[in-house]
């Protein structure tokens, strides 16, 4: 199988399983951001602290998929969010397992495991808020939210396919992404902010004209944010890939890296004011 084949085959399949588990239910929902959650952690955590800090690790990934379930089950559910203390238990046990370290040459980092937390399993253990109207799943939002993001990376590779790559076109963050050049970013943001106006008239995004062109141009501007920042990771540590996870994609963080900050933003927006 020739890569751009295996790339479409596994991209429509990542497409067809994103939209069914969005729209079927909270159960599949669930599931889905789970395992995005566990998976982009596991592997922000192999390419940064590779072959070190094991137990710490677990510890975190416990820690999460606990504040992951007690958001769940309160937003989804109605339970209670006091469960949500449970995932003190293997935090606070982080600290304590470093003294069982066989050697602290590396100690520093240690934060690595703290970055993780906030950047990849923070955005996806309150996702859950953008699902729920009411008692009601309702996962069309949260569906919308990643169309503009889909769109976003769709409209910056055709402008920046077709204008970014002259000689004379200015790169965006040439040290970071070569490739990556303004005409894409601009692209990108005007393809976000269109696709925003065509969601409000088929009535996916339930608000106002202005709030729709807001939520476009702020996912619009975040998603380079996004795709940029885990870059600078890849970069550091002098991976390509996140994983390979997604055949022909890459890791599941590659899928995801601009929607952790594009999306979360969003969410901002929306609760400042009141329509979540």
């Amino acid at each position: 199988m020739n890569d751009l084949l295996k790339r479409t085959l596994f991209g429509a399949l990542f497409l067809v399983v994103m939209v069914f588990c969005l729209i079927w239910g909270r159960e599949s929902f669930g599931i889905l951001f789970l395992a995005i959650m566990y998976l982009a952690l596991k592997e922000f955590y192999n390419f940064t602290l590779p072959g070190s800090f094991g137990m710490q690790k677990v510890l975190a990934i416990l820690a999460a998929v606990i504040a992951f379930f007690a958001t769940m089950y309160h937003f989804c559910y109605g339970g209670s969010l006091d469960w949500l203390a449970l995932a003190l238990i293997p935090l606070l046990l982080i600290p304590a397992s470093c003294f069982l370290l066989p050697s602290y040459d590396n100690f520093n980092d240690v934060s690595l495991i703290y970055t993780g937390l906030g950047y990849i399993a923070l955005p996806v253990i309150f996702a859950p808020i953008l699902v729920m109207d009411g008692a009601i799943y309702d996962g069309w939002l949260l569906l919308s939210l990643f169309i503009l993001v889909w769109m976003n990376d769709v409209g910056a590779y055709c402008l920046g396919t077709a204008f970014g790559q002259k000689p004379t076109s200015k790169k965006l963050a040439p040290e970071i992404s070569p490739k990556k050049s303004w005409w894409g970013f601009w692209g990108g943001v005007a393809i976000c902010v269109a696709t925003s106006v065509g969601l409000y008239f088929l009535g996916w995004l339930p608000f106002g004209i202005w709030h729709c062109l807001a939520l476009g141009l702020i996912v619009g501007l975040a998603c380079p944010v996004g795709d940029l920042f885990e870059s600078l990771w890849k970069r550091h540590y002098h991976v390509k890939d996140s994983g390979n996870a997604i055949p022909g994609h890459g890791g599941i963080l590659d899928r995801f890296d601009s929607s952790l900050i594009a999306i979360p933003l969003a969410a901002v927006y929306l609760a400042l004011f009141g329509l979540i």
